[in-house]
């Protein structure tokens, strides 16, 4: 447990230095809102359509933040130092995932007050059913993005790669989120929230699981 919150406690406090990620993140974030917003135009067709921007935004954005976490100890020589620390290799992909769950859930907040203000959406009683939805999101994104995000900071063409192999994997989470997030704001029938957060829990665990395991080959190599 020590070794997981030295890892995060790292992560955090170069990222609260430098602020590289989060900025990009939200940049990208609020430009791929302000794009949706002119292309629909209609008001009508806002409110229904901010679920699906909303999850696309988030994912852009956390894809720029994988794109920067582990090229930092790339860059500077630094992954053989993480490879030194007398842990399982579990511990680092622990710790950098819930960095980047942090990052991702900040940059979240920010973007989505920004999509309330563009979409002229007011949201109250939702917002804990929200966070729900944006945490087990977040952390399936993030679960299967960390174990991508090291195999690929390895080859030349990382910016290009991560994308084409994260996004086909956690396709399945993005889709119930979507729904989730839609059932939410439109204020219906929340039992049906049922089926979609259970779909995204169980894909969280399993790719969770599965990245964690196959994290000690992913470094060695």
């Amino acid at each position: 447990m020590r070794r997981i919150w030295a890892i995060f406690r790292k992560d955090l406090l170069i990222e609260l230095r430098t602020k590289s990620a989060i900025n990009s993140m939200l940049f990208f974030g609020v430009v791929t809102l302000l794009i949706f917003n002119f292309a629909i135009g209609s008001k009508d067709s806002l409110r229904p359509a901010l679920p699906g921007v909303l999850w696309t935004a988030f994912a852009f954005a956390g894809t720029l933040g994988l794109n920067r976490m582990f090229a930092s100890e790339k860059e500077n020589h630094c992954i053989e130092g993480l490879l030194m620390i007398p842990a399982d290799r579990g511990a680092i992909y622990l710790g950098k995932m819930l960095a980047g769950v942090v990052f991702m859930l900040l940059a979240e907040i920010a973007i989505f007050i920004f999509g309330l203000i563009f979409f002229n959406v007011t949201v109250w009683k939702e917002i804990p059913l929200l966070a729900l939805t944006f945490l087990i999101g977040t952390l399936g994104f993030m679960a299967v993005g960390t174990l991508l995000s090291a195999i690929a900071v390895n080859t030349k063409l990382r910016e290009v790669l991560l994308p084409l192999l994260l996004f086909p994997v956690i396709l399945p989470i993005l889709i119930n989120a979507v729904e989730a997030t839609g059932i939410i704001l439109d204020g219906g029938d929340y039992g049906a929230l049922k089926l979609p957060l259970s779909v995204m829990t169980v894909f969280t665990l399993v790719f969770g699981t599965i990245a964690w395991l196959l994290f000690e080959y992913v470094l060695e190599d």
